[in-house]
C-alpha cells in the first residue's frame, strides 16, 4: 500500500499537472474519495449489490495522481487556486471573493459540481461573476 503523500498531482484533460497539498485538494469530495486508500466499490450483479473492498483503493490512491478528462488546464488551475484560497481563509470572517474571469464561469460551475466541492463558495463566486 502506498504511503499518504503530503502532495497530490491533479492532471487536466490537456495534460497540465498541478501539484497541490493533499489537505487543500481534499476539499473536493470526489478527490478525497479517489485518494482514499480504504475505498469501497459497489458492483451490480444480478440485482444484488456486492461490496468489494480494495486493499489499495483506486489507482489514484496508489499513485497520488488524479486525472480529469473533462476539466481543462485553465479551469483546473483556477480550481487549484480556489483550493488554496479556501485553505488560507478557512476560519476568516469577511473574506473577499476570489477574482474569477467571466469567461470561465460556466466551466467553473461545471467543474465545481463535478468535483463535489465541500464548500459552496466556488459555485457562489462563479454565479456572482456570471450575473
Amino acid at each position: 500500500m502506498a504511503t499518504l503523500s503530503q502532495f497530490v498531482t491533479l492532471v487536466s484533460s490537456d495534460d497540465f499537472s498541478f501539484i497541490v497539498l493533499r489537505s487543500a485538494a481534499c476539499l473536493s469530495g470526489v478527490i478525497r474519495r479517489m485518494l482514499d486508500p480504504a475505498c469501497i466499490i459497489f458492483s451490480h450483479a444480478s440485482l444484488l449489490y456486492s461490496v468489494l473492498t480494495l486493499t489499495d483503493g483506486f489507482v489514484e490512491a496508489r499513485t497520488n495522481t488524479c486525472h480529469f478528462e473533462n476539466i481543462s488546464g485553465m479551469v483546473l488551475e483556477k480550481v487549484c487556486e480556489y483550493m488554496y484560497y479556501n485553505e488560507k481563509h478557512r476560519d476568516g470572517k469577511d473574506v473577499p471573493d476570489m477574482d474569477i474571469p467571466p469567461e470561465l464561469c460556466l466551466e467553473l460551475l461545471m467543474a465545481s459540481d463535478y468535483l463535489d466541492s465541500a464548500c459552496p463558495s466556488l459555485l457562489h463566486m462563479a454565479l456572482l461573476t456570471a450575473a
